[in-house]
């Protein structure tokens, strides 16, 4: 349950939910150092709560950023441009929020303009915000299409995402090598194969 608001409480902005204070993160970590076994105060240690915080801050940036906002800049002047626009191999950095281990893997992102375009580095923005977030691949590759589609209202949205997951490759069933597919078509690349397939075509891949 979220606590009562104070003067100074940091508040997410993807879920309002009020953040625990960074002395208290950095005692978690503490914690979870005597949890594992070792010692929080010996040398190598003491710095290490500070360290983790300040890398949760980088890794799960997006719970302060509004992709949806990214999105906000369009241009009209295309000189009548009305193909598939693709961005692809996009690095992908996630979490699972199963074992709060790394998602490692690539984006494609195509959409079918109708009548204007994004800046093409909006487009990996997006896919970072909502990356750096706990996240399950299904839902990441559903959030990034549904917004594309519903703030460019193009005529359709691809996104594939191929990726590893650690908490598969290095605990539980130890399978290396292993990459997860997913992907959402909506408009025109659900409902016309041959928009879909020169989208597939395109990012190196013959199904999905």
């Amino acid at each position: 349950m979220n606590r009562m608001l104070k003067k100074g409480d940091m508040v997410s902005l993807a879920t309002g939910l009020t953040r625990p204070s960074r002395e208290e993160a950095e005692a978690a970590v503490r914690t979870l150092i005597r949890w594992s076994g070792d010692d929080p105060d010996r040398e190598g240690l003491t710095g290490t709560p500070d360290r983790v915080v300040r890398s949760y801050e980088e890794f799960f940036a997006g719970y302060d950023q509004d992709p949806r906002d990214m999105l906000q800049r369009t241009f009209e002047e295309v000189e009548g441009y009305d193909e598939v626009v693709v961005l692809r191999d996009i690095r992908l950095e996630s979490h699972c929020e199963h074992h709060m281990v790394p998602i490692i893997g690539k984006v494609h992102v195509g959409y079918l303009p109708d009548k204007r375009v994004v800046g093409i580095s909006k487009l990996a923005r997006v896919v970072d915000a909502f990356a750096h977030r706990l996240q399950i691949q299904e839902k990441l590759t559903a959030q990034i299409a549904n917004t594309l589609q519903d703030v460019l209202q193009p005529r359709g949205v691809a996104v594939v995402i191929e990726a590893a997951h650690q908490c598969m490759t290095t605990r539980g069933v130890h399978k290396s090598d292993v990459t997860m597919v997913t992907s959402r078509m909506l408009g025109a690349f659900r409902d016309n194969g041959e928009t879909r397939r020169e989208f597939l075509t395109m990012i190196g891949r013959t199904s999905v």
